[in-house]
């Protein structure tokens, strides 16, 4: 992914590669931080805003996305896949709200973030500007989590 990005600016690169699943702030806050040598404070907001901008999209067209693959045939499998694994996260979702889609995007591990929060949130039916905002705050507490467990493995090298 980095070779991908070489061309652009470094703080695209880090805006980009914080709109990309799985990555999103886990990747950016580090690789801004520690690869680009951006400060913590510039390479923060970038890869807030980054993270976010998927957010409305991901819960206005995911939902009609995952309907129509599920009934086409190639990608079925694919669209019962991220279906079923949405599913499975909506549990703390479902319980307790809003709050609890804003802490389910704030936790910055691998299955958890801005991408799988709008997800379940849209397959949970919730309304598209509260989540939008409760994916705005979770991600904005995972970047402070990410910034501090950054500077502590600075710290380390």
């Amino acid at each position: 992914m980095i070779e991908l990005l070489s061309g652009l600016p470094d703080w695209m690169k880090v805006f980009v590669s914080a709109m990309v699943p799985v990555f999103e702030l886990r990747f950016s806050i580090p690789f801004g931080v520690l690869g680009l040598k951006m400060s913590y404070g510039i390479t923060y907001v970038i890869s807030v805003l980054g993270s976010v901008v998927p957010a409305p999209f991901i819960m206005a067209f995911i939902p009609a996305i995952l309907v129509w693959m599920r009934k086409t045939a190639p990608f079925k499998g694919l669209g019962n896949w991220v279906y079923n694994k949405g599913m499975s996260k909506r549990e703390s979702i479902q319980k307790y709200g809003y709050i609890g889609l804003m802490f389910f995007v704030a936790i910055p591990l691998p299955g958890t973030g801005v991408w799988t929060g709008c997800l379940v949130a849209s397959l949970l039916n919730m309304k598209w500007g509260k989540s939008v905002l409760a994916a705005i705050a979770g991600s904005s507490i995972a970047g402070i989590a990410v910034s501090i467990l950054t500077s502590i493995g600075a710290l380390a090298l």
